[in-house]
């Protein structure tokens, strides 16, 4: 009798040993997460992610590290993630252009940006700023329409590559503007600067960040930022709202999202820990530092609204513009 009891001690002892070792071992996190990036290194969206990944890393216990998968407007580093397993080891990097316009833009994206994933926490927004070689004939926004009006398609614009921020933003005000330019897309910022500065393209929409020391230097001309208010930084350069273009007004944003099918109560943690991250003094002194604003309380259903609204206003600007790429 006291052997077989002590048989159900031990049995039970060993169970309850092995039920806590289980519950340990599929505890999230309990290995390194990845962090689909779908842009290349350097740039403020590549500088925020890591600095975010950095944060979590020490909020989570476990690395994250960020995984630059960039092309075809983000949209290939996108797909990529939503195909990974819903275990919460894939975060992913998701903006106004892979999430709002590149289904409109580009002819095969293969993914859902509604249905193929589930919305975490957005990061933040960031207005841009319009610049112009300071030799162009036209000074100020009026100027450039009214030029722009004379010369159908003779403006050239620079964006740092098709479907990014920089794009789309410009495709917006030409379309509130009822202008035509010709889009000239580069691998990046810093080359469509660099022919902007020696005068092979016209202008430009940037980050101010990104612009404004060539502007200081007066090496590039800002005429306008696409904000509702004037920014700190640059309180002498009017709105597009403020020059009679109000429906130009536009932000670039980015969010956190993961594969559809992710568990709720891991998506949950994982919002959490991203709405501290994005207050943290570390990411407010960035995201200021490139004049960005934390998205707070933008997360799940809420979220996946906003990504539904953005898609709709995103691919009118691309009908009414007519703007398509491969």
């Amino acid at each position: 009798m006291r052997r077989t009891f002590r048989k159900l001690v031990v049995f039970v002892i060993a169970s309850l040993a092995f039920g806590v070792l289980h519950a340990a071992g599929d505890a999230w996190p309990n290995k390194p997460i990845t962090f689909v990036v779908p842009f290349p290194p350097g740039g403020i969206t590549d500088n925020t992610s890591r600095l975010l990944a950095k944060l979590l890393s020490a909020q989570l216990g476990q690395s994250v590290v960020v995984d630059n998968r960039p092309g075809a407007g983000g949209s290939i580093g996108v797909e990529s993630g939503s195909r990974q397993p819903p275990d919460g080891y894939t975060i992913i990097y998701g903006t106004q252009g892979t999430h709002g316009a590149n289904l409109a833009l580009y002819k095969n994206v293969r993914y859902d940006p509604v249905a193929d994933f589930v919305p975490v926490h957005a990061m933040s927004e960031t207005p841009l700023m319009l610049v112009i070689n300071p030799s162009r004939p036209f000074k100020t926004v009026p100027e450039l329409i009214a030029y722009a009006k004379a010369n159908p398609g003779k403006l050239n614009y620079g964006s740092a590559g098709p479907g990014t921020g920089t794009h789309l933003t410009a495709e917006l005000f030409q379309t509130a503007a009822g202008i035509k330019m010709t889009h000239v897309p580069y691998r990046g910022s810093a080359p469509a600067l660099s022919d902007l500065m020696a005068g092979s393209i016209d202008l430009m929409f940037d980050y101010p960040a990104v612009v404004l020391p060539q502007v200081q230097a007066n090496k590039l001309k800002a005429l306008a930022v696409t904000s509702k208010t004037r920014l700190a930084s640059s309180p002498d350069v009017p709105t597009v709202g403020e020059l009679g273009v109000p429906e130009a007004e536009s932000t670039a944003w980015g969010a956190v999202f993961v594969p559809a099918k992710t568990p709720p109560d891991i998506v949950k943690r994982l919002g959490d820990e991203i709405a501290k991250a994005i207050v943290n003094p570390e990411m407010l002194q960035a995201t200021e530092k490139f004049g960005s604003v934390p998205l707070v309380g933008l997360r799940d259903a809420k979220m996946g609204a906003f990504v539904k609204s953005e898609m709709t206003r995103w691919r009118a600007v691309v009908q009414q513009s007519g703007a398509k790429l491969d």
